[in-house]
């Protein structure tokens, strides 16, 4: 394998709340009244799939750590920008199949800019034994598909480095923050691991959806493990895995992520009377009042835990990058 070339990166500190910070401590060490704004975007289905757009603040109920939240923030169908930040595998596992996959992405990128809010914009990666930026957030069609030409198959898979580069540059945009990944699944050349990813997508409150791309029925060679990965990331973010074939299967993956984010909820709450643990990660459950419909949402945020604050939002970055 090729000595990858490592690049020092340094993030600026973002904010996981909209609002200034400041804390009142009720009983010491155990409950503090936290004025920062925390958002979560929620999308609820029924039990057959069908996204519910017209839900109403009455029909949510969240809780921080166990301790039930008021809701000061709703809104349904929000249209704040979005800020979509795809990863392509090319991995050599995806080389022959590469071509159709840049064909649907284009085809997604020209949806994408030609509906929605004139603020929503896209970056572009790709990953395989180093993560190469080719485009930074833009609405420019012309320059992602020109970006897109000429990506070519090679050895090595860093899918987590590549989710924990990405999502640092997420962190201090405003808006709606999403990173789709289209992989075969797997990891086997990121310094990162699974856990520094998916703290990477918490602390810039992003979600991620993946496109698992040529899913081999035979379980005996499938890669679980990557499909376990990928389902969890979704999970814990509030977005989720696709597994479509080739072809008009994938072309509708990417309209299905579409139409959820275009049906999104914005939830946002000031936590109070939260109970404090010595784990800095505050478990967030979203529900609604009616037993046949289903909510994904991010299972938390970092916040303050018992005998510290907040962690710290920027970091220094040591895995394979490049610019292109």
């Amino acid at each position: 394998m090729m000595t990858p070339r490592v690049a020092v990166l340094s993030f600026l500190a973002g904010g996981l709340a909209l609002a200034g910070a400041g804390a009142l401590r009720a009983q010491e060490g155990v409950i503090r009244v936290d004025v920062n704004l925390v958002r979560i975007l929620a999308t609820v289905k029924t039990a057959d799939g069908r996204l519910v757009g017209a839900l109403d603040k009455a029909d949510f109920e969240l809780s921080d750590n166990g301790a039930k939240q008021e809701i000061a923030v709703f809104e349904r169908e929000t249209d704040q920008p979005l800020n979509v930040t795809l990863l392509i595998d090319n991995s050599g596992s995806t080389a022959k199949e590469l071509k159709y996959e840049v064909e649907s992405v284009n085809r997604f990128l020209r949806v994408f800019v030609g509906e929605g809010n004139a603020k929503d914009a896209i970056a572009l990666y790709t990953f395989n034994w180093e993560v190469r930026k080719l485009a930074h957030f833009t609405r420019n069609i012309g320059t992602l598909e020109q970006r897109l030409k000429g990506i070519k198959g090679e050895a090595g898979t860093s899918l987590y480095d590549a989710i924990y580069l990405a999502a640092g540059e997420l962190e201090g945009r405003d808006g709606r923050k999403v990173i789709v990944v289209v992989t075969d699944g797997g990891d086997t050349t990121s310094s990162k691991d699974f856990h520094a990813a998916l703290k990477a997508a918490h602390l810039a409150d992003a979600l991620i959806y993946s496109i698992l791309v040529m899913p081999i029925t035979n379980d005996a060679g499938r890669n679980i493990g990557g499909e376990n990965a990928l389902t969890t990331l979704g999970q814990r973010t509030g977005g989720r895995v696709f597994a479509p074939a080739i072809g008009a299967e994938l072309d509708r993956a990417f309209i299905d992520i579409l139409k959820e984010l275009r049906t999104q909820y914005l939830i946002g709450y000031y936590p109070k009377n939260v109970p404090l643990t010595k784990n800095p990660f505050h478990t967030v459950a979203v529900k609604v009042n009616r037993p046949d419909l289903r909510v994904s949402a991010r299972n938390g945020y970092y916040g303050e835990y018992e005998g510290g604050t907040k962690p710290a939002r920027g970091r220094v970055s040591n895995a394979p990058w490049r610019r292109e």
